[in-house]
């Protein structure tokens, strides 16, 4: 065998072993209808980057609820496109990208502007400090989900998830409005340690459930049953006040597990990513030479306190 066909063989062979180490799945783009399965999920992520743009400008106008509703909606979606993703086959490196920067302007901007226009702008630049607080708090819990995808625990979050504190913001305002209650004063005292709180436990190491490990195909017990069937019954007869009560309950599940003893496995930072897999621009991992420096390198560096 002549040097350059040995030569071509090899980049062939690690051109495979690239391809088996990314660990994404082989998306082969062979009709309209595997293209149409691939847009499905960013459809999704759009329909929600779109309802949170539109909970922005329906706060800028004063229409508080309809800007709750929407993050709702986007929240509805949020669950939905990596459900679809996954079921699909068309998970890509694209569709997580593009589902972060949504989750930025659904789950970070659009409930920081709703809680300022509608509790918090009686206090002027404070009142901008502290949801301007918010947004940079979810950002940096998305950046860090990012880099902990691969490492991280899938039945437990680490921090508050960004769409939970969207939630819990929307949630806030669609209980004012269902109590009918009106005392401005009392609310942007109220509202500053919420967003403060809600914030601080998004890139907290509070530990939060997880549903991305549950499988709907697999029976449940009784009591699971009954409480989702409380609960559907609830969003049908109440469903302002239902959002409030789920969103709190969600809130509120961390601190009820970190005072229940648990703890995280993975003692990860807030802005240190994670030693996991890393690839390059064409989405192909390391070879095992560079992956056996990156772990020497790894253990000659301090440990984390």
């Amino acid at each position: 065998m002549s040097r350059n066909s040995r030569r071509s063989r090899e980049a062939r062979l690690r051109i495979a072993l690239y391809s088996d180490q990314s660990g994404e799945p082989e998306i082969k783009a062979d009709g309209p209808l595997r293209r149409g399965v691939f847009l499905l999920p960013a459809t999704i992520t759009s329909i929600g980057l779109l309802a949170g743009f539109y909970s922005m400008v329906s706060a800028v106008t004063g229409h508080f609820e309809v800007a709750a509703v929407m993050i709702v909606i986007a929240f509805i979606c949020d669950g939905l496109d990596g459900r679809v993703a996954r079921a699909s086959r068309t998970s890509s490196q694209f569709g997580v990208e593009y589902d972060s920067l949504s989750d930025v302007v659904a789950f970070g901007v659009a409930p920081a502007m709703l809680a300022y226009s509608w509790a918090l702008k009686p206090i002027g630049s404070f009142g901008i400090g502290v949801t301007g607080l918010f947004v940079m708090c979810a950002a940096l819990r998305l950046a860090r989900f990012n880099v902990q995808t691969a490492t991280a625990d899938k039945s437990r979050f680490v921090g508050l998830p960004v769409p939970g504190a969207a939630a819990m913001m929307a949630g806030l305002v669609l209980a004012y409005s269902y109590f009918e209650l009106d005392s401005p004063r009392t609310l942007c005292t109220i509202m500053v340690p919420i967003t403060l709180a809600l914030g601080g436990l998004m890139i907290s190491r509070v530990p939060y459930p997880s549903f991305k490990t549950m499988k709907l195909e697999k029976r449940a017990q009784v009591e699971l049953v009954i409480i989702m069937m409380v609960a559907a019954a609830m969003l049908f007869a109440m469903p302002q006040l239902t959002a409030f009560l789920l969103s709190t309950a969600y809130v509120l599940s961390g601190p009820y597990l970190m005072l229940r003893g648990e703890r995280l496995s993975a003692k990860v930072s807030v802005l240190r990513p994670v030693a996991g897999k890393s690839h390059d621009a064409n989405g192909a991992a390391p070879p095992a030479d560079s992956a056996r420096s990156t772990r020497s390198l790894r253990d000659h560096q301090p440990a984390q306190r």
